[in-house]
């Protein structure tokens, strides 16, 4: 248990300080911006009790709005997230289950089951995140763009994340 604790700890640490002095910094005219933190919820295991990820989830965007001067808006979406991910998990669950004591991983799970789970949670991370920024249905369309690209762009350095840390367990 101190084991697990002190791992995920470390995966958080490591994900918050390249989000805050590396990914903030990418921005492609204003419509791309990759949030790789989200992985940190992403990879909480399977059987965490909804609460725990909600709080857990919550506090983790709350350190990023402490960081990057965005008042409530990557907690309330780090929430949303948190929220969503036990019915991702069972609607996406696979025929005979989960495995006990399993983290929801590409190495256990698959590529095909890791990219649904993962568009799903960033694709409902992001719609809060952006339209708590905007909070206005003025450029809607604008604003979904900005969803739909950031999605894209963030679920391409999780996989590849995923994916080190599949050949660095090797």
């Amino acid at each position: 248990m101190i084991n697990r604790i002190i791992r995920y700890t470390g995966i958080y640490v490591i994900l918050m300080l390249l989000q805050i002095f590396v990914l903030n910094n990418i921005q492609f005219s204003g419509y791309v911006n990759p949030y790789i933190y989200i992985l940190f919820i992403l990879l909480l295991p399977v059987e965490t009790a909804g609460w725990i990820v909600l709080i857990v989830s919550f506090f983790a965007g709350l350190i990023l709005d402490l960081f990057t001067n965005t008042p409530g808006m990557h907690a309330g979406a780090s929430a949303g997230a948190g929220f969503i991910r036990p019915y991702i998990l069972r609607a996406i669950s696979p025929r005979d289950g989960y495995k006990p004591d399993s983290e929801p991983s590409m190495i256990i799970y698959g590529f095909r089951w890791f990219l649904v789970y993962s568009l799903a949670i960033v694709t409902v991370h992001h719609l809060l995140l952006f339209y708590l920024e905007v909070f206005s249905l003025a450029g809607f369309l604008r604003t979904f763009l900005r969803v739909i690209l950031s999605t894209v762009f963030s679920v391409t350095f999780i996989i590849l994340a995923e994916y080190f840390r599949g050949v660095v367990r090797k």
